[in-house]
């Protein structure tokens, strides 16, 4: 294994070591029920959901998948904007950690909305729309990625929502704010950093402090915290992507019978980009093991360097860099995201999340 180790990108191996450490499920690779995407997907522009947007709003908090942005004037090294990041994308690099779209992206579409803005940007009638507070090296816990600097956890993404908060509720009225929060979709993806950027590093104490057991109730029990801090701000309908923390899918289970008038749906784009690397043949993939643009061995140990030259065929590429898939992988799993069965969003996809009446 440690030969082979040293070929794969850094997603590739967490994903085949299920990020086990301590009390860290190790379950990668699920029973298929037949209900992912097939085909190859599209690229920029995505799938437009037709007809108007399905919701108000769609407010994004996570990590470097799905930062669009929000790092670009921080002193930090966790950064994408600049070449060859958003090399596909029609408004170059944006800060967005993908040759092109990201996940979030698509589901933007899907839904019918314009593309977020980032925080910085979400000002006057564009925050009507919603907002993207992810944050590269961002995690659950406030410390978790602070070898690279500036970083907005958590807490703080939760916090430059609230003045989101304000501005809506100055457009339109505390009355008609709470009924658009409502209807909104708030999508969150948070966790892995807080293995590969806390728990796992060697000048952290934190494996000292916690055993694996441990450290996953830690982050579950404060993720609750913050989620429930969100549905006190006008939040019902929650996106919950898994990041690698064991014990969130029972995490919103319980925050749906604890929260009144709230539905939580947990999306489990483990499986889902599992089930591209038991396949890739099928949807348009013929490099596994390597990424598209990046550093060390097969690319797949630090992410790009300004202006480095990217593979060409970017299309046949599963792995952008060591850490983030390509745009058409973020496609597929938007897409898996929004209409997926059971096995992939559970008790529902995003699209009936939309539709959901309390």
């Amino acid at each position: 294994m440690a030969g082979e180790a040293a070929r794969l990108p850094v997603l590739l191996l967490l994903l085949l070591l299920g990020a086990s450490c301590g009390g860290v499920t190790a379950q990668v690779f699920p029973p298929w029920n037949g209900t992912f995407p097939m085909g190859p997907g599209g690229g920029s522009g995505g799938s437009s959901a037709g007809g108007g947007a399905s919701v108000p709003a769609m407010f994004v908090f996570g990590d470097s998948l799905t930062d669009n942005g929000n790092n670009n004037d921080m002193t930090s090294l966790a950064k994408a904007n600049y070449l060859p990041y958003g090399i596909d994308f029609a408004g170059g690099p944006t800060g967005r950690f993908s040759n092109g779209y990201t996940m979030v992206d698509e589901i933007a579409e899907l839904l019918g909305l314009p593309l977020l803005p980032s925080h910085n940007d979400a000002t006057g009638d564009a925050a009507l729309h919603g907002a993207n507070y992810a944050s590269a090296a961002a995690g659950i816990l406030d410390n978790t990625g602070q070898n690279f600097v500036g970083r907005s956890p958590f807490n703080e993404q939760i916090k430059n929502f609230e003045a989101t908060l304000d501005q809506i509720t100055g457009k339109l009225g505390a009355g008609r704010a709470a009924q658009s929060l409502a209807r909104s979709i708030f999508y969150v993806g948070m966790g892995s950093n807080d293995y590969l950027n806390n728990y796992l590093m060697p000048n952290y104490n934190t494996r000292n402090e916690y055993n694996g057991d441990q450290y996953s109730t830690l982050l579950v029990q404060q993720y609750a915290k913050q989620l429930t801090r969100l549905y006190n701000l006008g939040a019902r309908r929650f996106v919950i992507a898994r990041r690698g923390v064991d014990g969130v899918k029972n995490m919103v289970n319980t925050l749906n019978v604890n929260l009144p008038h709230a539905k939580l749906i947990y999306v489990d784009t483990y499986a889902m980009i599992s089930e591209i690397l038991r396949n890739p043949w099928s949807y348009g993939f013929s490099v596994v093991d390597r990424g598209c643009c990046g550093i060390g061995r097969n690319r797949g140990m630090i992410t790009c360097l300004p202006f480095q030259r990217p593979c060409l065929d970017r299309n046949d590429y599963i792995f952008w860099d060591a850490f983030h898939p390509t745009e058409r992988v973020n496609v597929i799993l938007g897409k898996a995201a929004y209409s997926g069965g059971a096995d992939l969003a559970h008790p529902m996809n995003i699209q009936q999340l939309a539709a959901w009446q309390p």
